[in-house]
């Protein structure tokens, strides 16, 4: 199949604004853009005996939303190669089985099925960190003036090295600049515990190197991306839900060093997810099952 970027599409407006995510980025890679609808079972009770023609009108219904969105595609991408395809069955499940043959899985934060008080809808946190492939949550309308700024979580784990790869290829292909954000925790120490202050002083100088490190490889690969450096205190999710504030994208890994072995997602990602005020990227590590 033709190298492509899938995303569902309900209808809603966060699925709409994932169909113009994705046709971007469709066309800053030169892939196809496949278009998914998912056409589930009706979930409400029905009496016995449906009315005539009743199963014919929400096919009808679920074909006049995937138009929808591929006309939308295609008003905002006139160029782009798009396909659409409509699927019966249960949308995560159907999702899942496309990725497999997707290079990035694109969706809405909310669709149609979500609660109007939930910051991130049941099909995004089901699909991030559980496919093979990146997985971008869209929240709000793309800006049409971009901010130029890609940003990354970073903290050494396997999976933060597969965000630092996505995110710097991201940025060289927007001609963004790349914010590498890493944190670290303040160490728990005795009440009776002297030289504190250079004790943290040691350890942020640690981190910093630990950090530049990192980078180095990666500012060397791409010397046209410029980078700028976060290297602070503070808890990832609030620095990252800071930074995203005049970002384009944020990118994670969906594990971090912090997790629990059986977690598909880690509580970072999760946390970026819910909080982020722009899309977000979740990476998985190479080769991971």
């Amino acid at each position: 199949m033709t190298a492509h970027v899938l995303v569902g599409a309900d209808g809603s407006a966060p699925a709409r604004a994932a169909v113009r995510w994705a046709a971007d980025e469709a066309v800053r890679r030169g892939w196809a853009l496949r278009i998914v609808h998912v056409c589930e079972p009706w979930t409400y009770d029905l009496p016995l005996q449906t009315p005539p023609g009743f199963h014919d009108s929400m096919a009808a219904y679920c074909r006049g939303m995937l138009d929808s969105a591929a006309d939308l595609a295609h008003e905002h991408a006139p160029q782009l190669e798009v396909n659409s395809v409509l699927e019966p069955g249960r949308t995560v499940e159907v999702l899942r089985r496309e990725a497999a043959d997707a290079r990035e899985v694109v969706v809405g934060s909310r669709g149609l099925g979500g609660f109007a008080g939930l910051l991130l809808g049941s099909v995004s946190l089901a699909l991030a960190g559980r496919v093979g492939v990146p997985v971008v949550v869209v929240k709000g309308e793309p800006r049409e003036q971009p901010f130029g700024e890609v940003v990354v979580g970073f903290d050494g784990s396997a999976h933060s090295v597969a965000a630092l790869e996505y995110a710097f290829e991201d940025a060289a292909r927007r001609g963004a600049r790349l914010h590498a954000v890493h944190t670290w925790q303040m160490p728990v120490v005795g009440p009776g515990a002297t030289a504190y202050t250079p004790l943290i002083e040691e350890i942020a100088a640690s981190e910093r190197h630990v950090t530049r490190e990192a980078l180095t490889p990666w500012r060397d690969k791409y010397p046209q991306v410029e980078v700028t450096e976060t290297v602070v205190c503070g808890h990832p999710v609030a620095v990252i839900r800071d930074a995203s504030r005049n970002a384009d994208l944020v990118v994670v890994g969906s594990r971090g060093l912090g997790r629990t072995g059986s977690a598909l997602l880690g509580s970072v990602s999760h946390g970026v997810l819910h909080h982020s005020h722009c899309p977000v990227a979740v990476v998985r590590a190479h080769g991971e099952a």
